[in-house]
């Protein structure tokens, strides 16, 4: 229970948010490999845990990753720890009085905080724990509005809101070095933002794809259905550079119906650069264009850092791509190159994931990162029906449940070798390279769900678009 270590192997504990769990472990460890550094905990890590024990780290480490974690609330230098409060005093008198020393001086000023997971104190049950850590060698004056140094007791009272204990299964105590990012969620919310669509992507999700991508500052990335630019904005919060395709004119360009309540068309000035306006990262915005991303625009060479999307599925946005089923078409006698429409053709679940691999293979960087969404009918899932690519490996894969019988699967890949010739046949020869077939049909699943649950005969609910 001892922590006998100096500066350079001190232990901390993270405290996370416990939304988004499944997220959590993928981004924490993302960001630690952003300082190459590697996720080290106890024997006894529970990833479904709001508190998590991690070795190996120095403070710029933990400080560097809660600079940009949404998943994450609090982080501690941690001195102490056990499952009673025995084991607690135990734990924080055998930590090491020499590293305890620069933060009880006698001319310094500090509070101690009390978190409880799963349970709410009273006041004075509060003070009373605080008072039980009277053996600590505290020489500083108490000041609760701005303090030199926080402490913090953390009890976990478990997950179970119906089965809560009367004492806590574990308890922490530590020195609070910083918070996170959470405050991000609120202040980059959709209904704050500027410009937004059908599907503008919420706040936290977008900047935990950005996190998952390792997206850093002077990376270039780049996404393919990029609607009203969320992820964009998300992107270049932490420096990178942003650009992006989409097939739809309209939303590409800001004009038509208005999405937001109260408003029947769009304002002249509501478009993706205003929203990098709005949050001061316009200086990174590259630009954004009208594209099919079935027929790619771009030149065979690795251009992105990072590729961070969220393809249409078919329920709020149709899945469109330029073309016809007809053999031969033939523009309009007067076509002049400027005022023709392509025709547009339905485009299957299984051909943009399909595509969305083999761009990726091609125009990533080695190192560099696909984050996307897989819609997912729950009854019939497997992990074998995430497509792979022979060039990408696959990082981490975290669901977000939408009803009892869908979910959408956050994706996340990492080129690992350049495209050869024969890399375009893998997917005849090795079946995990077969991309998401037979699941073509995710609308009407997913629709089809939705009238059961209501008893309707109708295949459709309000609020939704094709």
């Amino acid at each position: 229970m001892a922590l006998h270590c100096g500066r350079a192997c001190r232990q901390y504990l993270l405290h996370l948010a416990h939304d988004n769990v499944d997220f959590r472990l993928p981004e924490i460890k993302a960001l630690l490999s952003l300082r190459n550094r590697p996720f080290d905990t106890s024997e006894t890590f529970n990833e479904k845990s709001p508190f998590w024990q991690l070795n190996g780290l120095s403070e710029d480490d933990i400080r560097s990753v809660m600079s940009r974690t949404v998943c994450g609330k609090s982080a501690f230098e941690l001195w102490g720890h056990g499952t009673t409060t025995d084991e607690l005093r135990m734990s924080l008198l055998e930590y090491p009085a020499e590293n305890m020393a620069p933060y009880l001086q006698q001319n310094s000023t500090y509070k101690i905080n009390v978190y409880t997971f799963n349970k709410t104190l009273v006041f004075k049950d509060s003070i009373e724990k605080i008072d039980a850590l009277d053996f600590l060698p505290f020489k500083g004056t108490v000041n609760l509005k701005a303090p030199e140094h926080i402490f913090c007791l953390l009890e976990d009272y478990g997950s179970d809101p119906y089965e809560i204990p009367e004492e806590p299964f574990h308890m922490y105590f530590g020195r609070w070095i910083a918070d996170g990012q959470r405050e991000l969620i609120r202040s980059y919310s959709v209904k704050k933002r500027h410009f937004i669509g059908n599907t503008s992507m919420d706040a936290g999700l977008s900047f935990i794809m950005a996190n998952h991508a390792k997206v850093k500052a002077d990376d270039l990335v780049y996404d393919p259905f990029v609607g009203t630019g969320s992820l964009l904005v998300a992107c270049s919060r932490f420096g990178a550079y942003v650009c992006g395709t989409d097939i739809d004119y309209n939303t590409i360009h800001g004009v038509g119906k208005a999405s937001r309540k109260n408003q029947k068309w769009r304002g002249p000035d509501e478009n993706i650069r205003a929203n990098l306006r709005q949050y001061g990262t316009e200086s990174l915005y590259v630009d954004v264009m009208v594209s099919d991303a079935s027929k790619t625009v771009w030149r065979k060479t690795a251009q992105f850092d990072a590729i961070v999307t969220d393809p249409p599925y078919g329920i709020r946005e149709s899945t469109r791509r330029t073309g016809s089923h007809k053999d031969i078409i033939k523009p309009p006698e007067d076509f002049s190159g400027e005022s023709h429409i392509p025709v547009s053709m339905a485009y299957h679940l299984s051909d943009i994931f399909a595509d969305l691999l083999n761009f990726a293979a091609h125009h990533l960087v080695l190192g560099g990162r696909l984050i996307y969404w897989l819609p997912i009918y729950r009854p019939e899932y497997c992990e074998e029906m995430v497509p792979l690519h022979p060039c990408l490996t696959l990082i981490s894969n975290c669901e977000q449940t939408l009803s009892s019988h869908t979910s959408r699967r956050l994706i996340t890949m990492e080129k690992t070798k350049e495209p050869e010739e024969s890399d375009g046949l893998a997917h005849l020869a090795d079946p995990r390279f077969t991309p998401y077939h037979g699941h073509n049909s995710f609308r009407e699943k997913y629709f089809c769900g939705l009238t059961k649950k209501n008893g309707k005969d109708s295949k459709a609910t309000p609020g939704n678009k094709d």
